[in-house]
C-alpha cells in the first residue's frame, strides 16, 4: 500500500478532489499555506493500493495544470519615509508536487 502526498493549488482543488472521487480514490483534504507567495494551497492524502498509484498520478496531472499569474509583491523600503511600493511579479502557479511514500501499515477503526 502508498500514501500519496498531493500539494495543489487551491483553485484546483475541487475538480482534482472530484475527478478522484469519481474514479472510487478516498482522500483527506488538508489547508495548506505555500511557502514563497504564502498563496493557499490544498494538500491531499490519497492511500491507495501499489497498482493505483499511476492512475491516481494521472488523475493529479490532468487536473493540476501549471500556469503563469501575475502577483503583486511589496518592494523593500523606499526612500526615507518608509513608503512599500507594491510592484508586479509573473511566477508560476498550480501544478503539484507529489509524494508517494510506503505505508508499512493500514487501520480503518
Amino acid at each position: 500500500m502508498k500514501l500519496i502526498i498531493a500539494i495543489v493549488h487551491d483553485e484546483d482543488a475541487a475538480r482534482l478532489m472530484e475527478e478522484l472521487t469519481n474514479n472510487n480514490f478516498r482522500m483527506t483534504k488538508l489547508a495548506t499555506t505555500g511557502g514563497f507567495l504564502r498563496a493557499g494551497n490544498t494538500t491531499l492524502l490519497v492511500g491507495t493500493e501499489d497498482e493505483d498509484v499511476d492512475k491516481v498520478i494521472s488523475i493529479i496531472k490532468d487536473n493540476c495544470e501549471a500556469r503563469k499569474e501575475i502577483v503583486s509583491s511589496p518592494a523593500p523600503v523606499s526612500g526615507t519615509a518608509g513608503i512599500f511600493i507594491p510592484y508586479s511579479i509573473e511566477v508560476m502557479v498550480g501544478g503539484a508536487t507529489v509524494f508517494v511514500v510506503d505505508v508499512e501499515k493500514y487501520v480503518k477503526l
